[in-house]
């Protein structure tokens, strides 16, 4: 009996594992020559192995109580690639899970043409030229935007990462850059070939060809020069953060737009992708993506205070330690972080509290916040202590936001999971803003407490690039 099912289990894996090996010239074609993303629940197809595909399929088992197969997928998937299809998302899980509850009998071809019409409008281009990125700065942040940027090129007609603007470091300056850029020590390898180009003083990372620029000011550039023209700028350095210091990039001939990744100050739009993202207009030349901890903890409240209100509440914010703090006690000009970040909790300040207030003018007044550096390098958990309009139940809240994160405009912002083994470890490298762990939760009269946790470093990326995409016109609508 126990041969059997070792029998059985085997061969089920490696009937599952050939078809997803079918599955991934289709998701190569779909994305390289139509600009099309398939995704699985919200995780994307986009350059994944056979083992992701899996993985992807198992994810559902979250949302479905059940197993959803390859098995199952695979026809619709195939039936998508004989489609003429314009730019899109298409969510192949929900496809699916559709398909089997109400396909009414039609052939898997049938039910896709139907269900895709809207997009199956010929091959087009997303943009009539792609939308040039420059990156002011090249450090944290700065290295996850680029090996996201060059991620999502796709054909190359959405956006190109022309630039990285650093001051000059050592004579082997371009070789430490790339080297920094091929290896992470939180994210692990880059997912390409990296080489260097020592005549233009680039770096190629798969096909994109990304020139550093020595510069000690903004207005020290002629991008032009170097082919870049109406280039949106990030500058990830948080040098400047008000609009006269951000706005000198708007002196350097080539650049059109500028966004910030820190909280803005003064008058400039802090902006949450997915909240408050109509902020960004043809009018407005600079912006901001505001903190990493507003960006998390941001789509929740507005979720919560739409269905239920908010009367007050606390923020604390247990965050990773940042280069801003020192690896052993040494000078700080600000109060604790002199101390060893690697050694010690230290309780500082967080601006979040009022940060939200600038995204959801309702709740101003209403939040306090606070936040300990702990001495982990990445991914960090917020607790959201907060005194609600009427009373709730753990498994009323828990329902409410497992649905927001898989069925509303704010399921690429807030992910949701229920498993028991989970530590800050398992979050390094989700595309979420903010992942509520359920199995924390508490609620008690109108009184909750939650845990979100998410990765401050490669969340908060995902979120700027969801800027960016808005800013250049390269929005795909999402299907079914």
């Amino acid at each position: 009996m126990n041969a059997s099912k070792q029998d059985t289990y085997l061969k089920e894996w490696q009937s599952q594992e050939a078809t997803a090996e079918q599955m991934l010239p289709l998701l190569g074609s779909l994305y390289r020559d139509k600009n099309i993303v398939i995704t699985v629940y919200g995780r994307s197809l986009a350059h994944c192995t056979a083992i992701d595909i899996l993985k992807a399929h198992r994810f559902a088992r979250q949302i479905l109580d059940n197993e959803l197969s390859v098995m199952d997928s695979f026809p619709l998937l195939e039936a998508i690639s004989q489609l003429d299809l314009a730019p899109a998302r298409i969510d192949l899980g929900k496809l699916t899970y559709h398909f089997s509850t109400e396909g009414g009998g039609l052939t898997a071809e049938a039910y896709v043409r139907r269900e895709l019409a809207s997009v199956n409008t010929g091959v087009s281009p997303i943009l009539d030229e792609p939308q040039d990125i420059v990156l002011y700065g090249f450090g944290r942040i700065g290295r996850l935007l680029a090996r996201l940027l060059i991620e999502k090129a796709g054909s190359g007609e959405k956006f190109r990462l022309r630039a990285a603007v650093v001051r000059k470091g050592a004579a082997d300056d371009l070789l430490k850059r790339a080297s920094l850029l091929r290896r992470d020590s939180v994210h692990g390898p880059f997912d390409g070939i990296i080489t260097i180009d020592e005549e233009e003083n680039a770096i190629i990372a798969n096909g994109n060809m990304i020139r550093m620029i020595y510069a000690d000011s903004p207005e020290g550039v002629d991008y032009t020069q170097y082919g870049i023209r109406n280039a949106i700028l990030i500058d990830n350095t948080g040098k400047w953060r008000d609009r006269a210091g951000l706005s000198r990039h708007l002196l350097a001939p080539g650049i059109a737009k500028v966004i910030l990744t820190a909280p803005g100050k003064g008058d400039i739009p802090n902006v949450v992708a997915g909240v408050n993202h109509d902020l960004i207009t043809d009018q407005e030349q600079v912006f901001s993506a505001a903190s990493c901890t507003t960006n998390a903890i941001v789509p929740i409240l507005k979720a919560l205070n739409d269905r239920y209100g908010i009367a007050h509440g606390h923020i604390e914010t247990c965050h990773s330690y940042t280069n801003d703090q020192n690896l052993i006690d040494n000078y700080h000009k600000a109060s604790r972080r002199g101390r060893s970040a690697p050694l010690n909790m230290v309780i500082t300040e967080t601006g979040a509290a009022k940060a939200v207030a600038k995204v959801i003018p309702d709740l101003a007044g209403k939040l306090t916040g606070n936040a300990i550096r702990v001495p982990t390098p990445n991914v960090s958990l917020a607790i959201l202590n907060l005194e609600l309009g009427q009373a709730v139940t753990v498994s009323e809240i828990n329902g409410y936001l497992r649905s927001m994160s898989l069925e509303s405009p704010l399921q690429n912002q807030i992910d949701y999971t229920n498993s028991p083994e989970v530590v800050s470890s398992d979050f390094v490298g989700s595309r979420h803003a903010g992942v509520v762990d359920s199995l924390a939760t508490i609620a008690e009269g109108n009184r909750i407490v939650l845990y979100v946790w998410y990765d401050n470093e490669f969340g908060y990326s995902c979120q700027v690039v969801r800027m960016v995409q808005r800013m250049a016109g390269i929005e795909l609508p999402s299907l079914p």
